[in-house]
């Protein structure tokens, strides 16, 4: 069975350019890789993917999802792609690398929508059929550093943004983030945190360390 990655972290953290960077190296390692992402990575998942990121131009167009109804359109695109993906992926020997997993929904809908910690771990558990990452990279960054970053990579963006959780003010990030490192703490078998303020080279160099030392005790 192959490796189980994860990469997390708040909006603007550069997971979805370390999630490339690391593909390609451990493609070059000779490791069969497949990169998926969250909310996503399957036709349903896809189009779900819409409706929880997507920030329509005109306000009256928004929807007004609550926490508990965006918490289950997560865990549904989750329960698709673990079934369709991630578990056959795995069973042939492949190394998944997942961006954002059952930790986001903890991090965003536990700690930041205030929804039950042990309801959404629960929920998290059924919708993942259990299967947890052997190993996550929490990319750790300050909230205001992040939307700064993420404000930026949106405004070359043309068309439909996806944008909505950047919508959120600072403080809601700031629980995010929160979450995240309560995360970390209390599983830090499984958990790494990487500093995210340094230049990509360096955040990459420090996951491939992490990474390296996981396949060297498999």
């Amino acid at each position: 069975m192959g490796l189980f990655i994860t990469l997390e972290g708040i909006e603007g953290s550069g997971k979805s350019t370390q999630i490339s960077k690391l593909s390609e190296y451990l493609t070059d390692k000779g490791i069969s890789t497949l990169a998926v992402r969250e909310p996503g990575g399957t036709p349903v998942g896809e189009r779900v993917r819409a409706i929880l990121l997507e920030r329509p131009e005109k306000s009256s167009e928004a929807l007004d999802i609550t926490p508990l109804t965006e918490l289950f359109l997560y865990e549904a695109c989750r329960a698709q792609l673990v079934q369709d993906v991630i578990i056959p992926a795995l069973d042939a020997g492949s190394t998944v690398i997942c961006d954002r997993y059952v930790d986001s929904t903890l991090a965003y809908q536990g700690y930041a929508r205030s929804i039950d910690l042990g309801a959404v771990a629960a929920i998290n558990a059924r919708a993942a059929s259990g299967l947890m990452p052997d190993v996550t990279i929490l990319i750790d960054l300050e909230p205001e550093e992040g939307l700064r970053r993420a404000t930026a990579r949106m405004s070359g963006v043309t068309g439909v943004k996806e944008d909505r959780f950047e919508a959120e003010d600072i403080l809601f990030h700031k629980r995010v983030r929160d979450g995240f490192l309560s995360i970390a703490e209390f599983d830090p078998g499984r958990v790494y945190v990487v500093d995210g303020r340094g230049e990509i080279a360096s955040v990459h160099d420090s996951i491939c360390v992490i990474i390296d030392k996981v396949l060297e005790s498999v």
